[in-house]
């Protein structure tokens, strides 16, 4: 792990009750590499800010791939090789700290991964240690209702998080990623896992926290990313096919690959 002087952490991260703005992302010319097997290939794409973007396809296209580049968790992975550009707010993201850029991009992986302690101390865990100042109440409070756990848990909160079902657990953990007032949450199958009414519950959530949060969402679910999505990303094979706005996508694609996909055609 990259060591940051706490210093600087305190001088570059903002207040977390000043209200902050979503950030955009935009992608030029992104390649991955896994040694010497091309994953990403020339990869251009603009996400939007505050507006949920779905990025869909099959199994093995590089979704995964793409997601994890935008708060540079990639590197983490042997033999990984990141070309091209990746700009956070006109900002490039590789000359910030890690830590500070997974602070503005948080993540939501596949499966839930809360701390052994408590709901309360998995909310505030980031909170305390980027030793933000803030009132710790009102942020898990928020930061619950935002993930709409608050009612469920509102007189739990010290009890163990690994009590909580599978789907509580899930949206604690972008309850956690809130906490640290991110520009954009990234959430990569977040759904794959729960049954029908904590998906719901799920979805609940990301849609109430829409103008708020640029999120980018993959998901093989085409009903999840119509009901979700502001925009779709259409990938296959590690390129980008097509993007455009959900309705337009799912009801008028361009391409022959995307009406395949979507019409269900395997792959």
């Amino acid at each position: 792990m990259i060591e940051t002087d706490t210093l600087s952490i305190e001088t570059l991260t903002m207040d977390i009750e000043k209200k902050r703005k979503p950030g955009g992302i935009e992608i030029n010319g992104l390649e991955v590499y896994y040694g010497s097997s091309q994953i990403l290939k020339g990869i251009n794409l603009v996400f939007p800010p505050g507006k949920v973007t779905a990025i869909i396809g099959p199994s093995g296209c590089g979704k995964t791939t793409l997601l994890r580049c935008l708060n540079r968790l990639s590197e983490l992975a042997h033999g990984c090789k990141v070309k091209g550009e990746i700009l956070l707010d006109n900002e490039d993201i590789f000359k910030i700290d890690p830590m500070l850029l997974r602070r503005r991009v948080g993540m939501v992986f596949q499966k839930p991964n809360p701390f052994p302690k408590s709901i309360r101390e998995n909310v505030l865990y980031g909170v305390k240690a980027l030793k933000l100042d803030c009132d710790h109440d009102v942020t898990v409070k928020s930061c619950l209702e935002k993930s709409a756990l608050w009612e469920e848990l509102k007189d739990r909160l010290h009890h163990n998080a690994f009590a909580l079902s599978i789907g509580q657990q899930q949206r604690l953990c972008i309850a956690r990623s809130l906490a640290v007032a991110p520009e954009v949450i990234l959430l990569d199958e977040p759904a794959s896992s729960l049954d029908p009414v904590s998906t719901a519950k799920l979805e609940t959530s990301i849609l109430s926290m829409k103008g708020e949060y640029t999120q980018i969402i993959v998901t093989h679910n085409m009903n999840e990313a119509l009901k979700v999505s502001d925009y779709v990303a259409f990938m296959y094979n590690g390129r980008l096919i097509e993007f455009g706005e959900t309705n337009n996508i799912f009801n008028h694609p361009n391409k022959q690959e995307t009406r395949d996909y979507i019409s269900g055609k395997v792959y």
